[in-house]
């Protein structure tokens, strides 16, 4: 979160300030829903990816339902990112 923050940071920092917030709001859906996030493998239903949109792009959260409380945030990257698959 904070390389996402700083990256854009460098270039509007305002408009980062907008980016965590849209992030932290968007990743509430998983305290309830977690499972209507699109699966990552078809393997593991458990690893499961949350798209969150932000102006002409946005982001991904890579994520797995651990049991019935808890989910684990594994990575966040933006669709514009060099390495994003």
């Amino acid at each position: 979160m904070q390389r996402l923050f700083d990256f854009l940071a460098e270039q509007d920092f305002v408009a980062a300030k907008h980016a965590r917030q849209v992030l932290e709001q968007s990743f509430t859906v998983l305290e309830s829903f977690p499972f209507s996030c699109r699966k990552a493998t078809p393997e593991n239903p458990f690893l499961r990816e949350l798209v969150i949109g932000f102006g002409n792009a946005g982001y991904v959260a890579l994520f797995e339902v651990e049991d019935t409380k808890t989910v684990t945030i594994l990575a966040v990257r933006h669709q514009r990112e060099d390495d994003y698959y």
